[in-house]
């Protein structure tokens, strides 16, 4: 009985560590990050004493009823399946409520160009050109896919990057997305974001950069035979290193100044 129970604590204390080891934070890199990994942590906090819960019970069951010669049915209980079923409707509840608030988030689920116009759709042929697009108030930038490539352009001061995709840092950008041929997806991993593009059409991928430095892109909808070297560095910089070069480039076919 003393090892049954010296292995039901061990397995407890190691399923415990394991568990508060996988909360270890990292300092998010941008806001869509922020966002979902804040989610990810309060449905793991919810679900880690829920899980420790349910595994003592079972465990406790093996051990005590293992051997049982006469099992007898579980004796009803009112009062004990309210409990558990108004238990169940309250944490689904939650999960459903912090969810939905982050999936609504205009950095998760950013509005597409006909919802930002008061249009009837993001496919709605009239922004189907650069100069249809509906105004922001953030940075923006043109990212075109194409295979197998990508291309940022920059409205505003008539820059182009192949492959390199250049943003200030701390503020709001909007990546009007693209392609020139097939369905493409922008996926910056250490952002958290990510956007497919569509041949003739305009999607909308939001973000804010919280770090300066470079970061890989990729495509992560297959796309042809080159679609697993389809990808780009997002370069991020402060705001007058920012200026200084769309400034030093205007008109030209850029890269990307040198990240801190």
């Amino acid at each position: 009985m003393n090892g049954r129970r010296s292995t039901f604590s061990a397995l407890v204390v190691g399923t415990i560590a394991g568990l508060l080891a996988l909360t270890g934070t990292v300092a998010a890199q941008s806001r869509n990050r922020n966002l979902i990994e804040g989610l990810n942590y309060q449905l793991l906090y919810v679900a880690l004493p829920l899980s420790l819960f349910v595994l003592m019970i079972l465990i406790y069951a093996a051990i005590k009823f293992h051997d049982n010669d006469d099992p007898q049915p579980t004796a009803e209980d009112p009062a004990l399946e309210i409990t558990w079923t108004a238990a169940t409707a309250i944490i689904l509840l939650f999960v459903g409520i912090s969810g939905y608030s982050v999936l609504v988030s205009p950095y998760v689920s950013p509005p597409q160009p006909a919802e930002v116009a008061g249009g009837g759709g993001p496919a709605d042929e009239e922004y189907a050109s650069v100069d249809d697009l509906p105004e922001t108030d953030d940075e923006e930038l043109i990212v075109r896919g194409y295979q197998w490539g990508w291309e940022a352009t920059y409205p505003n001061a008539n820059v182009t990057t192949q492959d390199e995709i250049v943003i200030p840092v701390d503020e709001n950008v909007t990546m009007w997305l693209t392609t020139e041929d097939v369905i493409h997806s922008l996926f910056i991993s250490d952002f958290g974001a990510k956007q497919d593009a569509y041949p003739g059409e305009y999607t909308r991928l939001r973000t804010v950069a919280y770090e300066t430095g470079q970061y890989d892109a990729t495509c992560t909808e297959f796309c042809g035979a080159g679609h697993s070297r389809m990808s780009a560095e997002v370069t991020v910089v402060d705001r007058q290193t920012y200026d200084e070069w769309l400034e030093e480039n205007e008109g030209e076919l850029a890269t990307a100044p040198d990240a801190p």
